[in-house]
């Protein structure tokens, strides 16, 4: 299913993995107004973790986007010490630090995603004619479970703050949570022990998972049909990208308007968790 936003009433699709509340909320890589590479993951998590509010926004240079930071930046940190407010466009870091600097922003750490689009996609919030980011914002709690999300249905309008600050509210009442059962998130190194799944396993898992076709055994494919080569091709970038990130690299084979996709891993000559963790990121694409 596309999901979309608006721009003054035109509709732009967004782009990315289509996330669900109370699971994991995916790692992603940004760049920070240092220009060294973050990512969720580095940040500390349990208890002696914060909870994230992050919020994505256009362009800095735009009214909307300048008063949702200053928004977040004079009210969410009032709530908790154990919140840390986040800010992600596609801004380059030297704008967005001078846009902090002159305006006295203390509360937000702003970060950039214009260098992979890594938030965007992992997120769900690129949008595809434009190349930037949909106004958003999420909470993820101490244990980097995604516990709420919300998405401006058109970007010249402000977010709903009194939503967004009750859902931070609760979260800070309750700041760890039981998370969905499932498979993990991301995937494992291999020499981090993962071994080879059994015939029995396989098969219940390629049961769940809708028109990936096991092979041999030893690997599973999916056949994606688009309208032409060039929506073929982005297809194939977003999952050489979202697979470099997580260090799990199918076979892509592209033949005009359809990319055939093949997973496998080769340490244990077949199957592994990572290879259906890798089929379930690109179904969420």
């Amino acid at each position: 299913m596309k999901r979309n936003t608006k721009f003054k009433g035109k509709i732009l699709t967004l782009v990315g993995r289509n996330l669900k509340l109370n699971y994991p909320a995916p790692d992603f890589k940004v760049v920070s107004t240092g220009l060294s590479e973050v990512r969720l993951s580095d940040l500390p998590a349990g208890d002696d973790g914060k909870i994230k509010l992050i919020n994505s926004f256009p362009s800095l240079d735009t009214p909307v986007c300048d008063m949702q930071v200053k928004e977040f930046n004079k009210r969410a940190t009032s709530l908790s010490k154990d919140i840390m407010v986040m800010g992600i466009s596609k801004d380059l870091p030297f704008a967005q630090m001078r846009f902090c600097e002159a305006n006295a922003i203390k509360n937000v750490t702003t970060f950039s995603d214009y260098r992979y689009s890594s938030f965007g996609v992992n997120y769900g919030l690129l949008i595809k004619e434009l190349n930037l980011l949909a106004r958003s914002v999420m909470v993820v709690d101490k244990t980097n479970i995604l516990r709420y999300m919300q998405i401006a249905p058109e970007i010249t309008n402000q977010l709903d703050y009194e939503n967004a600050l009750k859902a931070i509210e609760n979260v800070v009442a309750k700041p760890q949570t039981k998370m969905q059962e499932g498979l993990s998130s991301h995937c494992k190194p291999c020499e981090a022990g993962a071994g080879g799944l059994t015939k029995d396993e396989i098969d219940k898992l390629v049961a769940q998972y809708r028109n990936w076709q096991l092979v041999e055994d030893k690997k599973i494919v999916k056949e994606f049909k688009f309208k032409d080569f060039v929506e073929a091709k982005y297809f194939l970038d977003l999952v050489s990208n979202i697979a470099e990130e997580q260090g799990h690299h199918p076979t892509l084979t592209l033949m005009y308007n359809k990319l055939r996709i093949t997973l496998t891993t080769h340490a244990v000559s077949g199957l592994t968790e990572n290879d259906f963790i890798m089929a379930k990121i690109i179904d969420e694409l």
